[in-house]
């Protein structure tokens, strides 16, 4: 419905449904989530652990060799929950060197310093973690919707 309300049931009597119905999440154990989580940290296969996943920093390949899990989800916007994650991820860690640079500094901060390495530091941390924040992003989505898409 375009209100956001659900859909008629389509037997009388039977539950309505609405538009996530179709999503069929599945919530998994905190361990599952957790290792595929560390997996992909370590940018292995959510899935199976193995390594070799990157085609180069900036591309995964389109499916782990090993147990042939896609690492594409074919979805045109599946990724921008990983691009809000690199971001978040990037300022988190740029708010915390941040605050540990002025606690371990003050009162004689190195203002003329983070004035030149802030801004590279801003500019780096997000192309650095590009692959892992994908690949996060990846294993959540498998740990919650986990793919029958096999070789």
């Amino acid at each position: 419905m375009a209100d956001g309300a659900p859909a008629p049931p389509a037997v009388p009597g039977a539950p309505a449904r609405d538009a996530n119905d179709e999503l069929s999440l599945v919530v998994p154990p905190a361990g599952t989530i957790a290792r595929h989580l560390w997996r992909a940290a370590t940018m292995r296969c959510p899935s199976c652990g193995s390594g070799g996943v990157l085609q180069h920093w900036f591309r995964l390949r389109e499916a782990c060799l090993r147990c042939g899990t896609s690492l594409d989800r074919r979805e045109s916007d599946f990724y921008i929950g990983a691009i809000a994650m690199n971001l978040a991820m990037a300022e988190g860690l740029f708010a915390v060197g941040l605050v540990v640079v002025l606690v371990r500094t003050w009162p004689d901060v190195p203002w003329d310093a983070l004035e030149i390495w802030a801004p590279v530091a801003m500019l780096a941390t997000p192309v650095l973690l590009y692959p892992v924040t994908k690949l996060l992003w990846l294993a959540l989505d498998l740990a919650f919707r986990p793919d029958a898409r096999r070789r």
